[in-house]
């Protein structure tokens, strides 16, 4: 059963409230649940800004900069934020863990950066991982994971039936 689990997602896809809601639920139910989701559901920090979700602790980081006026088509995702945010990851990776849910697999990622590391150091830990993988960049998110991961779509069922999945194969061991 494979460790890693990538939900792919397109633009009419809500993967961030749907990573969202289960894992709050998860964690309602008392599973140990690290990681970091995207609180504003869909938005884009050209539309307005993102906060990530520290899993466990509920620490919200911005992960957007105010570029100014005329910087409407610009990427305006904060690298500091995003920096304090793989730090609030490292630091949850530390501790005990069922399951680590990142939200994203995005351009940082595919070109090397953002929270590479982290998403690297929970696979190296044999800790689950789930991850919303955009379309846009299934490449390279397959050249990074390697095939060591199993695709889902971006539902509620398909995630439940994962994560039953992986409970029978842990009990069966």
């Amino acid at each position: 059963m494979s460790l890693i689990a990538a939900v792919t997602y397109g633009p009419d896809d809500d993967c961030d409230a749907l990573l969202a809601a289960f894992a709050h639920d998860l964690l309602g139910a008392g599973v140990a649940v690290a990681g970091l989701i995207q609180i504003n559901a869909g938005a884009g920090c050209a539309e307005l800004d993102m906060e990530l979700e520290a899993l466990g602790s509920g620490r919200r980081i911005n992960i957007c900069q105010d570029l100014g006026p005329g910087s409407a088509n610009a990427c305006r995702l904060d690298p500091a934020g995003l920096a304090e945010a793989a730090a609030a990851l490292r630091q949850a990776l530390d501790q005990p863990a069922e399951l680590v849910v990142i939200n994203k697999f995005g351009r940082m990622e595919a070109e090397g950066g953002g929270l590479v590391s982290e998403i690297g150091a929970a696979v190296a830990a044999d800790m689950p991982l789930l991850i919303g993988v955009p379309q846009r960049f299934a490449a390279a998110w397959d050249a990074f994971a390697g095939g060591m991961d199993v695709k889902l779509a971006c539902t509620r069922s398909a995630l439940e039936d994962w994560w039953s999945r992986r409970a029978l194969s842990e009990a069966a061991e």
